[in-house]
């Protein structure tokens, strides 16, 4: 057992250990899942993945997931602990690690061919509330903007916009503050620890902090955001409301870094209707991209596409009370390209949930969704079909 292995192990079982013993003096919440999903992806003939994997791949994996939760007057304590075991190439599945996280809260039991087995702590905060403060301090999850599909003001691990699963974002190490006002608006702010990917040490220059101002102008909501993330000033702006029966919203967000300026912007509307006897929802959302440094947005874990003009829109049918089915499509209008994502949800019981999708890239070799060009001439960094499907038990 190496130590780091042994930290994350002696930090679990305190954690258990004193939210146990302090059970008694507050409320004490214990909730969790367990996941089982498996993915195949094909490749065509002209595609380097085929040259490295096959023809086609496989990958399967299972999640233990545990969400501990203690809270006593103005004082919470919430963690969330995983153990996941993951079978397959990491093109299909990227193990999660702490590299430049402020705490390594993640460590790998086994590893070996394509088989890994970790652990690790996703949420570990302490939280303090009073009437209108609200300050926490750990692993915790945050998402600002009014992004659907695409969130340029999301700036801390902000989802892909191709992602199926989003019921958990993962966790960053930060500190978070919220003031509520007397009018009703709030002022939150919140400083992101992160590590020198190459260096391992803690930099100003590699974190974020950003304060939001969220307020109501009649019946519609803003956001005025200022902050520097990874060295870099960032001022946004994000508006949303309602249109007749339908919500809009928008999100405006201009970078000045050291070699350019560039701007992002999204807007989005959504609706609900019946029809056929079903229930119905809607989404439209146009995304522009002026960031053409796609390296640079990768490093940051906000790679949202590689061109500059985007449109995404999604319609969810409710086919029955337990049966969901949601067509997706994200478009590369330059290229074009686009990536077709059928997804199907089904309750299968009160506590039992089944997500599954097809997922079909259309495009021409050398587009984004047809397959980038890999360098080597003759060869793409392009998909085929592909399938992924997961079973959810809640306890």
């Amino acid at each position: 057992m190496t130590l780091r292995s042994m930290r994350l192990e002696l930090a679990a079982i305190l954690l258990l250990g004193c939210c146990t013993a302090l059970a008694d003096n507050g409320n004490l919440d214990i909730t969790g899942h367990t996941k089982l999903r498996a993915t195949a992806q094909t490749f065509p003939d002209d595609s380097l993945f085929r040259e490295l994997l096959g023809k086609e791949a496989i990958a399967a994996g299972g999640e233990l997931r545990l969400n501990l939760e203690w809270n006593k007057s103005h004082w919470s304590v919430d963690a969330g602990y995983q153990l996941l075991l993951l079978h397959g190439d990491e093109l299909l599945q990227r193990p999660p690690n702490d590299d430049r996280r402020l705490f390594n809260l993640t460590d790998v039991i086994s590893e070996g061919g394509k088989n890994t087995g970790l652990h690790r702590l996703d949420r570990l905060f302490v939280s303090y509330a009073s009437e209108k403060t609200v300050v926490t301090f750990g692993r915790q999850a945050l998402s600002w903007g009014n992004g659907m599909f695409y969130a340029p003001m999301d700036l801390v691990n902000p989802f892909d916009p191709a992602t199926i699963d989003t019921e958990y974002k993962t966790g960053d190490d930060m500190l978070y503050a919220q003031y509520l006002l007397d009018s009703g608006n709030d002022v939150q702010g919140a400083v992101v620890f992160r590590r020198n990917p190459i260096s391992g040490d803690v930099e100003s220059n590699q974190g974020t902090a950003a304060i939001k101002y969220h307020g109501f102008a009649g019946e519609r909501e803003y956001d005025l955001l200022v902050a520097e993330s990874y060295g870099e000033l960032v001022i946004g702006a994000g508006m949303a409301g309602s249109l007749g029966g339908a919500t809009w919203g928008a999100d405006l967000v201009l970078t000045d870094s050291d070699d350019d300026e560039y701007l992002q912007l999204v807007a989005n509307l959504s609706y609900s209707w019946m029809a056929w006897n079903r229930n119905m929802s809607g989404a439209f959302e146009y995304y522009y991209n002026g960031n053409s440094n796609v390296a640079e947005q990768i490093a940051r874990g906000q790679s949202f596409g590689l061109g500059t003009h985007y449109i995404a829109g999604s319609i969810m049918v409710e086919m029955t009370p337990l049966w969901t089915l949601t067509p997706t499509v994200l478009l590369n209008v330059e290229d074009p390209s686009a990536l077709l994502q059928i997804q199907a949800g089904y309750s299968l019981s009160d506590n039992a949930t089944f997500l599954g999708s097809i997922n079909l890239p259309v495009g021409s070799n050398g587009t984004e969704f047809g397959g980038p060009d890999s360098g080597i001439p003759g060869r793409y960094l392009s998909t085929g079909p592909g399938l992924f499907a997961q079973i959810a038990w809640y306890f």
